[in-house]
């Protein structure tokens, strides 16, 4: 029998979709994958698995704690409350109910959940951290806290230099996460726990797409990316995510629509399944795309109080040249639409992965997390983005940068008129997209990582005494290095 492995993500949108791609990638190379998570995420898992029939991937389930939500998108809070980490850290002993019940080789988890790695070494087998970032936050990261550039900075929107980087990068104060200055109690306890007992790292990024600084990983990190890219026809595209939820008519009204407009003409905004805005902030956007001009098609979510449009939206706005999707939509399939032509994005790193597998050049909008780092990496070193002018890192709705109608003109103009920049910003993002696409292909650098891990993982499966130990004592390979 082939390797088993224990998938366990994070319970987010932007955490579970990538997951369960690289679940059915490495089911498609003969792993056997089980999906562990809470039974109301499992309903958005489902249809993801049911779209790829031919693939074997399993799906467990785990109580979380009663009353409390199962997920980061029904927090009635920004950031994550002292109940749902409690429910986090409650899955710990069903968890480890079905480990001693189904034996996996391997448990890839998540980073927020640190007391994985003890299970693993409990029960002799590794724990893979599965990041859902690239390699440049890791370097642009570790600069900061090596360097301190930004506590020379007289003011939080100066910019500074990043030293050591390949690439010249600015950064200003006011965009960097609140954790960089260690005093996020929860993520310095994963860190922590993370580096201790980690065996190694996958990752949804590849090689070509970020050479300078994936090269400064350590050498037990897996480059498997764009794990999107699994999804090739139709069908699993349209239910990637969740599958839409009795959405399917307003997704073929949207598709019709597109079908309806010239190659390159329509931009696709979307803020992933967290951002959230102020209904003044909206109304901005809603103005800056009406003058912008160009088609468009804005995703705006149901849960976030948007739904009294008449305090934002302009009269006849939907009826003129835009098409508006509450709620879910395919993105995989409307990013890859021929009439897409730009995409505004809030940089979270599954959203750049898949502009960038599209070819798609994107306004960047970031607006937590390590949302401005990602900017930077599609604007300073890829080429591929244009800033709308967001400066302020931050949960928080109303703490956040007031971007104009203006400025998002402005923004969508550059991506989507002519010139010079603008031509040369599409020819590169296609270049990456085709970069992308070679990458996942048989013999392409994340085809081979993904087989160097499967067979990694069958060597430990098959005895190898010198892993199994360093697997046992829950070392890193950094510490096995050094």
């Amino acid at each position: 029998m082939d390797v088993h492995i224990f998938f366990l993500p994070f319970l987010a949108p932007g955490h579970m979709i990538p997951m369960t791609d690289l679940a059915k990638l490495l089911a498609g190379r003969g792993v056997k994958a089980t999906i562990v998570t809470t039974t109301a995420n499992a309903s958005r898992v489902q249809p993801a698995l049911d779209g790829s029939p031919h693939l074997d991937v399993t799906l467990l389930t785990l109580p979380f704690l009663p009353s409390v939500p199962e997920n980061v998108t029904s927090l009635p809070t920004p950031g994550l409350t002292p109940e749902f980490i409690a429910g986090l850290n409650s899955l710990k002993s069903s968890f480890e109910r079905l480990l001693v019940e189904h034996r996996p080789d391997c448990i890839i988890s998540d980073v927020f959940y640190p007391w994985t790695g003890d299970l693993a070494a409990e029960h002799g087998i590794p724990r893979i951290a599965f990041h859902g970032t690239g390699s440049f936050v890791f370097s642009v990261g570790a600069a900061i806290r090596r360097f301190k550039p930004h506590e020379i900075a007289s003011a939080d929107d100066e910019p500074f230099l990043l030293p050591g980087l390949p690439h010249r990068v600015e950064l200003c104060r006011s965009q960097l996460m609140g954790r960089m200055d260690g005093s996020d109690e929860l993520m310095n306890q994963m860190t922590e726990s993370y580096m201790k007992k980690t065996y190694g790292d996958v990752m949804n990024t590849f090689h070509e797409m970020e050479p300078g600084y994936a090269d400064q990983l350590s050498k037990k990190t897996w480059l498997v990316g764009p794990v999107s890219l699994c999804n090739r026809d139709a069908t699993e595209r349209a239910v990637r995510g969740g599958g839409g939820g009795g959405q399917e008519n307003e997704f073929d009204r949207c598709l019709d629509w597109l079908d309806s407009k010239s190659a390159g003409s329509v931009l696709y905004a979307c803020f992933g399944s967290l951002g959230q805005f102020s209904s003044s902030q909206l109304g901005e956007i809603a103005g800056g795309l009406n003058s912008s001009g160009r088609p468009f098609v804005w995703v705006v979510r149901n849960n976030a109080g948007y739904d009294d449009t008449s305090e934002w939206m302009p009269e006849g706005f939907e009826e003129e040249e835009g098409l508006v999707i509450r709620g879910w939509a395919p993105q995989m399939l409307i990013l890859s639409h021929p009439a897409v032509g730009g995409f505004m994005t809030h940089c979270g790193w599954n959203s750049c992965m898949e502009g960038a597998s599209a070819g798609v050049p994107m306004v960047t909008w970031p607006l937590f997390a390590e949302q401005f780092f990602n900017e930077r990496l599609l604007v300073d070193v890829l080429g591929i983005g244009v800033a709308v002018g967001s400066k302020v890192c931050s949960n928080v709705v109303e703490e956040r940068t007031f971007v104009s109608r203006e400025q998002v003109r402005k923004a969508v103009e550059e991506v989507m008129g002519g010139g010079e920049e603008a031509d040369e910003r599409r020819k590169r993002a296609r270049e990456v997209a085709e970069m992308a696409r070679r990458a996942v292909e048989e013999g392409g650098s994340s085809y081979n990582g993904l087989s160097s891990l499967i067979q990694e993982l069958r060597d430990i499966k098959a005895g190898d005494a010198a892993l199994s130990e360093n697997v046992v004592a829950g070392l890193t390979q950094r510490e096995l290095i050094e």
